[in-house]
Order: structure tokens, then C-alpha cells, then sequence
């Protein structure tokens, strides 16, 4: 596994060494709401045991809790709790049944960060619940999960055995804003991200549960003159909940079309004595 450095609050650095035939995955994933009953929690743990076989780290990039009935939030309905967590008190359950159904991916997780959700319960109840699940779960497994805030950075950094060659790959994460747009899907957002992120080589936000990823090509110019092209990928994560397969609720009664399920695998690898990668869905 990679060695892992926090450089300061928002950058964690992942350094691997590499050498002929190097792989390396990450599992991308965001918006699992693993506690609402319309969690494809098959379809998470699928993902969660394949990582587990590749010897992947695991991101979630926010919203992993649904976390929405809380006493006071107008979002809620009864009906949206699971069996399990029909409790006076909610939000504990909710940590300690996550705590048990997530411990066995405790060395493998990179980093849970913030969404909407968890900021939405800080917000309304004073109690961070995230912070508790990764500090519940490091507590028990001596696992170092990190807790992210809303958004950060990661740096994948890769130095060859027989030194000589480093190259640092820069994933910018957002968990993201906004409704997406029915027609657009979020992806006007690409050209925005790429003007105020330019050092970002991967960019990935979840949020708006639709899935894409697209290329932005650049022009770059160095400090001895060299123009060169390259290019930055933008990733839409999209969720584990499905609610379009339902015959009522808010999803169905606001016009929401069928949303995409999964996550994202990014793979490290070596052509000679180079590092690329590559991106595809894990369905």
C-alpha cells in the first residue's frame, strides 16, 4: 500500500514506489446514503469487496450518510428509516451500525469527506457525525481513515525504485453544488473548474447523481519555453441510491429522471519507466 502523508488540512499526499509492471488502484465513489432503504447496499458492497481484492484505497467523497431523520429536519420521512435505525437516538445508531458495516474496509479507505448531508446535520444538531464514524472506526481497526472537509486535494506522487524518475498526479475533489440542470447534467461546470483549478489534473465532485466524465485540453507553457498539450479529466461520481424505481415520493413527484449507480476506479500504471492512468466505471 501507498505511504500516506497530510502536507496540511486540505491536501493528503499518497506516495507510492513504482517500478516495472506497477499498478495501483483508488476507488472513487461519492453519495453512497448507506442508511436510506433505498441504498443499493448489494451494489456498494460489490464495489467495497473489489476493492478489497485489488488492494485499492477507497475514497467517498461526501454524502455517505443520508442522515435525514432527525427530529426538526422538514426533509424527513419516517418511512425512510431502516428497521434498524427507528431509534430514540438516531444519529448515535446511525454511527455505530456504519461503524459495522464499514469496519471491514477500514485499511483500505483513503478518505471520508463532508457533503451536504453531514454538513446539514452539524448544522441542525451540533454533532458531526462523520468525524465520529472515521474516529470510531480508526479507534477499533488502528486504521489511519482521513476525514475530509467539503472539499481538498490529493496528491498522488510516484518515485521509481532506482530513482531518477517522480511525477506527481493532482486530484482536486468537490463533493458539489447545485441541481445539475436536466439537460446539461452539471457538465458546464468543466469549463468554469478548469479557469480556477488549473494545477488539477483530475477534478471530481458527486452531489447531482448523474455520471460523466470529459477532457478539457490545454495549452501549456513551461519555464524553458516548451509548449506542450495535455489534459485535465473532469469525473461525476454518481450515487447508490435509487429512487426513480419507486411508485412515490420526492424524487418521483419533483420530475426526476432515472439516476446512474456506482463508482470510479482510477488505476495507476507503467508504460516503460512512466506513470499514467485510466478511468472507468465500476457498474
Amino acid at each position: 500500500m501507498a505511504n500516506i502523508n497530510k502536507l496540511n488540512p486540505d491536501v493528503l499526499e499518497v506516495k507510492y514506489k513504482y517500478k516495472k509492471g506497477f499498478e495501483a488502484w483508488v476507488l472513487l465513489t461519492a453519495d453512497h446514503h448507506w442508511d436510506n432503504p433505498h441504498c443499493d447496499r448489494e451494489l456498494l458492497k460489490k464495489h467495497h469487496e473489489q476493492a478489497k481484492e485489488k488492494n485499492a484505497l477507497i475514497c467517498c467523497f461526501g454524502d455517505l450518510f443520508c442522515a435525514m431523520q432527525g427530529k426538526g429536519d422538514r426533509r424527513g420521512n419516517k418511512s425512510d428509516l431502516r428497521e434498524e435505525h427507528k431509534q430514540g437516538n438516531y444519529l448515535d445508531t446511525l454511527v455505530d451500525t456504519a461503524h459495522d458495516w464499514y469496519t471491514p474496509y477500514a485499511h483500505n479507505y483513503l478518505i471520508m469527506s463532508e457533503g451536504n448531508h453531514e454538513t446539514g446535520v452539524y448544522k441542525y444538531h451540533e454533532t458531526d457525525i462523520l468525524q465520529r464514524l472515521v474516529s470510531s472506526i480508526n479507534g477499533s481497526e488502528k486504521s489511519k481513515i482521513e476525514k475530509g472537509k467539503y472539499n481538498g486535494w490529493l496528491y498522488f506522487r510516484f518515485e521509481h525504485e532506482a530513482g531518477g524518475h517522480t511525477k506527481t498526479i493532482k486530484l482536486k475533489y468537490q463533493h458539489g453544488y447545485g441541481g445539475g440542470g436536466p439537460v446539461t447534467k452539471g457538465t458546464i461546470q468543466t469549463n468554469r473548474r478548469a479557469v480556477y483549478l488549473p494545477d488539477a489534473n483530475i477534478i471530481v465532485s458527486g452531489h447531482i447523481h448523474e455520471r460523466w466524465e470529459m477532457d478539457i485540453c490545454r495549452e501549456r507553457a513551461n519555464t524553458c519555453g516548451t509548449i506542450s498539450l495535455d489534459d485535465q479529466r473532469h469525473i461525476q461520481l454518481p450515487t447508490y441510491k435509487e429512487e426513480y424505481l419507486l411508485s412515490a415520493g420526492y424524487h418521483i413527484e419533483t420530475g426526476r429522471p432515472p439516476k446512474p449507480l456506482g463508482g470510479c476506479w482510477l488505476h495507476f500504471y507503467t508504460t516503460a519507466r512512466e506513470i499514467k492512468y485510466r478511468t472507468f466505471w465500476a457498474d
